[in-house]
């Protein structure tokens, strides 16, 4: 879940007919992309004998293989010494809650529906961990953020209580850029900062209340995400504090509680003002999770190709190919998360990019690693685990091209940019856009944090100058509203459902061209000397200046 989505790239289309794209044997780099090619690795790692590629699973035992085997057949070096395979520690926690959480409150007690009203996840590996009559306090967003003025833990102890947020940050909802950024999001925004907040603060759970425009998704998404087993880093060798109770609740759910306190959506509302006050309402939570746990190694799958004159300098792109396996039947009772367009369409585009440059006449300047991480919904953790345990260094590595999901329809007037103004990569893909006849374009929806929610924020926390683009929504032939209608249904009927799966219908004409693009980009990398740059204002700027070594 932890992407959730990048709309932009994510258009699904029902009306285009096959137009299949065939490229001559004997061409190469960017011009041997084509559609066909492309389509029959989406079939394999999309099909139902894939199992929806969840790790420890025999999904991803069959899909690590396949990727083995295909980047071994193109020729490929292994890019761990002899092997294509990095070990990433992880442990499943598959919680089991109780089906309801008692509340009492000054105007009686009820109870919330587990699942229906909210979800619950453990960090935690104890066998059972409940709450016990533990006080409700709201925190606002949950933010502490000194450079913006903000505390909304100030003058209150939230240590062994459960803190109640809201999902982005205190910008949401205007385009006053003097409260955070405005429309756009923060990391304050995302949840996960918000569950690291309060772990820092020593609280022993977190609720964070679901609103579908805020997220960017609908609370099914949480639902499907959460409702069973997880993944997490294995930290045994090295402990952290997580808050014992993670979790979320519905809208409706939250204003049951709001109600049973007294209060309404004007408290909701204050919290977006500066000077806001945490408070208790006054609220007891009763509930326990049972914990089952398994360790074991997943697999970030890596190949490379060695430069020719910077052998020593890296150039990534990167790709998940894992989503959520076996889970909830939807209604026609599938339970199989196939994942066709996230991810296995930005793996099957991995395994092209590494097709196009290998067999380029020229062989390039610095090594290109193509890297298939393993366990991004679940929190980009094996982007986490390679770019925290790299196997070649981070500052020696140019730069981070993310494909997180491929445009399979039409060709788009522009690509979208998540984050822009982040980094000088931006200028390398808006020169290629308009070799294009294309155009540059902004997140249309800055308030989800795209940025923050795809595997290349792992190496952009490091200070790698990295980049997620592709798609858009200005449809080539019928024009934004169109390409917004693709977006929204997707989002509404597939993404993170059972229903994502592969199309016959699809055209993949938008998707090669941005894979086009962004060979170009990689290509140019490849071949020149200099290093691309954050820009000013980016947050990751002053890490690249510290750990970048002297080329």
């Amino acid at each position: 879940m932890y992407k959730e989505i990048f709309p932009a790239l994510l258009a699904v289309s029902l009306m285009i007919g096959l137009t299949a794209c065939h490229s001559p044997a004997s061409e190469s780099g960017a011009s041997a992309f084509n559609r066909d090619s492309l389509a029959k690795h989406i079939i394999v790692l999309a099909s139902d004998s894939f199992q929806g590629r969840k790790p420890f699973s025999a999904g991803e035992e069959k899909t690590i293989h396949y990727l083995q085997n295909q980047f071994a057949s193109l020729g490929l070096e292994p890019g761990n010494g002899n092997s294509f395979f990095q070990d990433v520690p992880l442990v499943e926690i598959t919680p089991i809650p109780d089906p309801v959480m008692s509340v009492e409150s000054a105007k009686g007690s009820f109870e919330l529906q587990n699942h229906k009203d909210y979800v619950l996840i453990t960090e935690n590996t104890d066998s059972v961990i409940s709450l016990n009559k533990d006080e409700l306090i709201f925190a606002g967003y949950g933010v502490v953020a000194p450079e913006y003025h903000w505390n909304d833990y100030a003058g209150i102890n939230v240590k062994g209580k459960v803190v109640l947020v809201m999902v982005n940050d205190p910008g949401f909802g205007t385009t006053d850029t003097s409260i955070f950024k405005g429309r756009t999001m923060t990391y304050y925004g995302r949840w996960t900062y918000k569950y690291e907040e309060a772990a820092r603060q020593g609280a022993k759970g977190i609720l964070v209340i679901h609103n579908t425009a805020a997220a960017s998704y609908p609370f099914s998404v949480v639902q499907n995400s959460w409702g069973s087993s997880n993944l997490f880093l294995d930290e045994r060798k090295d402990p952290v504090y997580h808050c014992p109770f993670e979790g979320w609740v519905s809208a409706d759910a939250a204003k049951k509680l709001l109600a049973a306190a007294g209060k309404d959506s004007s408290l909701l509302a204050s919290a977006n003002k500066p000077g806001f006050k945490a408070i208790s309402l006054n609220e007891k939570l009763s509930t326990t999770i049972h914990i089952k746990t398994k360790y074991n190694n997943s697999k970030n799958v890596i190949a490379k190709i060695t430069g020719s004159k910077r052998p020593d300098e890296y150039i990534i792109y990167t790709a998940h190919w894992d989503h959520f396996g076996i889970g909830q039947p939807d209604k026609n009772g599938d339970s199989i998360y196939n994942g066709a367009v996230d991810n296995a369409s930005g793996t099957a585009a991995l395994l092209e990019m590494a097709r196009a440059f290998k067999n380029s006449p020229g062989k390039p300047e610095r090594t290109i690693l193509f890297i298939a991480v393993t366990a991004e919904e679940q929190g980009l953790l094996g982007s986490e685990y390679y770019s925290s345990h790299p196997l070649y260094p981070i500052a020696k590595t140019v730069a981070d091209l993310n494909m997180d999901v491929v445009n399979v329809n039409g060709k788009t007037k522009d690509i979208v940019i998540s984050g822009l103004g982040q980094n000088e990569l931006e200028d390398y893909v808006n020169t290629e856009a308009k070799k294009q006849g294309r155009y540059i374009a902004p997140d249309d929806h800055p308030e989800a944090g795209h940025y923050f929610r795809s595997d290349h924020f792992s190496f952009a926390k490091r200070g790698v100058p990295s980049l997620s683009a592709g798609g858009g929504i200005d449809d080539a032939e019928k024009g934004k509203v169109f390409g917004r209608k693709l977006e929204e249904d997707y989002t509404a009927n597939r993404y993170h459902q059972p229903s994502d799966e592969y199309d016959s219908s699809w055209t993949f004409a938008g998707g090669l061209q941005d894979m086009e693009l962004l060979y170009r980009v990689g290509e140019k990398l490849a071949s020149e000397s200099s290093w691309p740059a954050w820009k000013p204002g980016s947050e990751f700027k002053i890490i690249r200046e510290k750990s970048r070594a002297t080329p």
